[in-house]
């Protein structure tokens, strides 16, 4: 059976639509067409002007709905991530875990894999936050655990995660290239994050081979003028960079910056966390921003369609490319087949209202509704 999605606005690639049907076959884009083209026999579901647009992807989130997946990485925490998440339209997440010792990191690792067996699909694998950082640049993040990496260690994590760790931060300046190479060669996305590199230094390992950034000017120099650090020679390599749109880790004068000097390459991640009252990250809800015991700011509390709102009336990014950031962009750099309505991508789709707010998602071509939209199914 096919589904039709029609009366929309589309969100594609840069541009908006209307008068155009999708249709949903098999877990996949089928087409895009005409809404006067729409096959007999589909099941058409007409959604009354609503704006479609892929859907979001996450690939730096902690926890959710008080259950912090990076202080205690348990299944339970993964299943309220992926509930959660996918009423706020993301099809797509990396649980991430921060700074954390050992046992920490492989406790995720197997609860990873576990809940592989029964997740419903927009839990994608894990991003390692650290341990192998900077202290000087460490944030939140608690220094005695932050050490360099060994190719032994990272190799037995990410042999005995089967495929699950995608994603790792590292400050490459302090890491062995054995380790930046085997990453690399394993295709694990490696992202510079919590670094102090140079200038030099940024312009021999971004794109040489590492491929993005983490949450850009948060834990990294600030530019000056007769020593440039570390973010002049991201703006000149544009590597894939991150960013968190919440107004408190970045003001959003420098999302404007940042988007003039790296386009296509900036994109959205919440860096979302939960509150919790044990574990390494006991994080406390101050207004709209979490902190630390001792008052340092940590995580946030976005969503990724919140992120796209702030873009566009914070920032000035219009609606369209706003949602590449959170779409397209991301799952270029995580190798996804998703960003995209178009023919052959995967059917993930979000649905939500010119305010913002969500009013369903498609997951793999299953609809999941969380509002009064109104939906009319006919043959």
């Amino acid at each position: 059976m096919i589904t039709a999605f029609y009366h929309l606005q589309l969100i594609d690639n840069g541009t908006i639509t209307n008068n155009k049907a999708i249709l949903v076959e098999d877990k996949k884009i089928k087409a895009v067409i005409a809404e006067s083209e729409i096959p007999g026999g589909s099941e058409k579901i007409d959604l009354h002007g609503a704006y479609v647009a892929p859907g979001l992807l996450d690939l730096q989130i902690y926890g959710s709905g008080g259950k912090l997946f990076a202080g205690k990485p348990e299944i339970a925490a993964l299943k309220q991530l992926e509930d959660d998440l996918i009423k706020q339209g993301t099809v797509g997440f990396f649980a991430t875990i921060g700074t954390n010792t050992d046992p920490i990191v492989e406790q995720g690792i197997e609860a990873a894999k576990a809940y592989r067996k029964t997740c419903i699909g927009n839990f994608l694998g894990l991003h390692l936050e650290g341990p192998f950082l900077n202290p000087i640049k460490k944030g939140a993040h608690p220094a005695e655990l932050i050490h360099k990496a060994t190719l032994e260690k990272v190799k037995r994590w990410i042999e005995s995660a089967e495929g699950e760790v995608k994603m790792i931060t590292i400050a490459p300046e302090l890491q062995d290239q054995e380790v930046i190479d085997y990453l690399h060669n394993v295709g694990v996305i490696i992202s510079s994050g919590h670094s102090n590199a140079t200038y030099e230094q940024g312009k021999g390992f971004l794109n040489k081979p590492i491929p993005a950034v983490t949450h850009l000017f948060n834990a990294m120099p600030q530019m000056h003028h007769r020593e440039p650090g570390y973010i002049p020679a991201i703006f000149e390599e544009k590597p894939y960079t991150s960013i968190v749109a919440d107004g408190n880790h970045v003001d959003f004068a420098m999302i404007r910056l940042a988007k003039r000097e790296l386009g296509d390459k900036l994109f959205l991640i919440t860096d979302a966390v939960t509150a919790a009252t044990e574990g390494t990250y006991q994080h406390q809800l101050v207004g709209d921003k979490y902190v630390m015991p001792d008052g340092t700011l940590s995580g946030s509390s976005l969503t990724m369609l919140k992120a796209v709102q702030n873009c566009v009336e914070k920032v000035g990014i219009n609606l369209a490319e706003a949602i590449n950031m959170a779409t397209l962009y991301p799952a270029q750099l995580a190798g996804l087949n998703k960003g995209r309505i178009e023919a052959g991508f995967d059917a993930d789709l979000v649905i939500f209202s010119d305010t913002f707010e969500v009013k369903a998602t498609c997951l793999a071509g299953k609809m999941y509704q969380f509002s009064d939209l109104p939906v009319k199914n006919s043959n």
